[in-house]
């Protein structure tokens, strides 16, 4: 072999044992942002204790509910050893436009307990159901109204860029919205509005659970103190 060809390999291992660590670094070992999880039955098995030891993340979004009638079947364990591992969580409902909206809330509202919440709920709003832009924002408005009707305060909403400026650019401006988009730089939606939260990966590891995580974090000077659960005694 001679000497070219020889170099031209070990630049080419080397560029790709780099790669490959440069994808091992994620964003929280790098920076101050206040970051967060958000999990439900495809994570598995979550190992409470080591998540609760990670000092970098601050917060954990549960998998609730999905429609009408589903909801996860790791809920209820999930956020009773998270709490008692000392990680805040919030819950979550996966919304589904043409359901009616009254079942959707009775089926969230069975799962997601005021008293285990110290954030605000969260609702992920990732299909159109076959509805355009004027008729999902009407279906999302009504479930807005009643959840809010039920719970006293606005939640999080979720969606990610592209969904969002096709179906709902320029709407509900007084909600708080966390954007997923997977990519190295931050999110920018069409219209320009503020996003509290960016979701930046799918394929995210932390100790305590096998396989890829979604990681997110706020953006901004946005703080947790914004997305407080309020419990009635506390007002």
């Amino acid at each position: 072999m001679n000497m070219k060809r020889l170099f031209t390999i070990i630049l080419c291992l080397a560029s790709f044992a780099f790669a490959n660590a440069q994808y091992s670094i994620q964003c929280e070992d790098t920076c101050n942002h206040i970051h967060g999880l958000d999990m439900s039955h495809y994570q598995g098995k979550v190992f409470w204790e080591a998540i609760g030891d990670n000092g970098r993340m601050y917060y954990c979004y549960l998998k609730a509910s999905e429609g009408g009638s589903n909801i996860d079947k790791t809920y209820v364990n999930n956020i009773n050893m998270a709490r008692q591992n000392g990680v805040k969580v919030g819950s979550y409902h996966f919304y589904r436009p043409k359901q009616p909206q009254a079942e959707q809330l009775r089926n969230m509202r069975a799962q997601v307990q005021p008293e285990l919440q110290d954030l605000l709920p969260m609702i992920d709003i990732e299909t159109n159901g076959g509805l355009g832009p004027q008729a999902l924002c009407d279906s999302i408005r009504k479930f807005l109204a009643l959840f809010e009707a039920e719970y006293h305060q606005k939640p999080l909403l979720y969606t990610y860029t592209s969904f969002y400026n096709r179906y709902m650019s320029g709407q509900f401006p007084e909600y708080k919205f966390m954007i997923a988009q997977y990519t190295q730089r931050e999110p920018v939606l069409n219209d320009e509005r503020d996003i509290f939260a960016w979701q930046y990966t799918g394929k995210g590891h932390i100790n305590g659970v096998n396989g890829f995580v979604d990681k997110s974090r706020l953006l901004g000077r946005h703080t947790m103190r914004e997305i407080r659960f309020i419990h009635k005694n506390r007002r």
